[in-house]
């Protein structure tokens, strides 16, 4: 043993000096996490937004052809109620002729096709569509009730979305999304 080793410290058992090291550690880590807190709490969203996170909208005065746009997390939301006509030029588009196969629907499975009734409402509220309004191209809002479809037309780059919300001709790529929605009442639908 040397002259300064300590029998504890040539036994290798844990010494005053060990202590300080291992505190002196814990209350810098404590240190950090305290003067941080404040820039990583400050990231979380406010309760305006938390307050946005769904929306209900009353669509009592849509009659069948009309349409409304509602605002939800800070994006335009289609809602229309479609005439019979629409649904069966919907239906009677084939999936061989959509540009994209997918039903891009947050109500039901991913992988589902685009047929009308999986970009519905669903069985039953068929004439029912809700949709993200936001061209899938560039994020511009398109026009309804227009292009060549009879749907919605983008006219910044030539989008042409069918009455479903199918992209059918232009450079967009996908469907117009269907966000999480649902009836809460006949005439009250809860978007998110």
């Amino acid at each position: 043993m040397s002259e300064h080793e300590t029998s504890s410290e040539s036994l290798g058992e844990p010494t005053r000096r060990d202590f300080l090291y291992l505190t002196t550690g814990m209350a810098g880590a404590v240190g950090a996490v305290a003067v941080a807190w404040p820039f990583i709490d400050q990231m979380r969203p406010d309760a305006s937004t938390l307050a946005l996170a769904s929306i209900e909208v009353d669509v009592s005065s849509l009659q069948p052809g009309m349409s409304l746009t509602a605002k939800w997390r800070g994006k335009p939301v289609f809602i229309r109620n479609r005439t019979d006509k629409e649904v069966e030029e919907a239906k009677a588009v084939a999936l061989a002729d959509l540009k994209d196969p997918v039903a891009r629907n947050a109500n039901i499975a991913p992988d589902s096709e685009a047929t009308d009734l999986d970009r519905s409402a669903g069985e039953g509220k068929e004439n029912w569509i809700v949709m993200i309004g936001s061209c899938t191209h560039l994020g511009c809002v398109p026009l309804g009730q227009a292009g060549d479809f009879g749907g919605w037309f983008c006219p910044c780059h030539g989008s042409h979305y069918d009455t479903a919300g199918r992209i059918r001709k232009g450079p967009a790529p996908e469907n117009l999304p269907v966000p999480t929605f649902s009836f809460v009442s006949d005439t009250v639908i809860k978007i998110g």
